[in-house]
């Protein structure tokens, strides 16, 4: 597995654990949050933390399960099953990360519809 590939890994398990700062410490300070083909949503550690810290507050069960993983170095693809509560709303996405200088600089969601 790359180094890469490992820091995907361990934001995936921080994002399962609702830990946030071992989450954002995976990410570069001016990181940015995409929709795939579309607009920056999120721009920066401060808009990260925001976007999780809600997520977190109103999903505290939900859970990314990994489905599958490309590994190209310096760009990760996973494809994830999200769970928003045991039995709850769910959905896939694939989250395309950038990484450089050991973080991640970038992401870029195509959401998938419910499950």
């Amino acid at each position: 597995m790359s180094a890469s590939a490992e820091l995907v890994q361990k934001q995936l398990d921080a994002y399962n654990n609702q830990n946030i700062e071992a989450f954002l410490a995976c990410y570069a300070e001016d990181a940015v949050l995409a929709g795939f083909n579309g607009e920056v949503t999120h721009r920066g550690l401060a808009a990260i933390r925001k976007r999780h810290e809600d997520l977190f507050y109103e999903f505290p069960k939900n859970h990314a399960r990994l489905v599958n993983r490309i590994d190209l170095g310096t760009t990760v693809i996973d494809h994830e099953q999200v769970e928003r509560a045991p039995g709850g709303d769910s959905f896939q996405v694939a989250a395309i990360y950038t990484i450089a200088g050991g973080k991640i600089v970038r992401v870029d969601f195509a959401r998938g519809g419910a499950a």
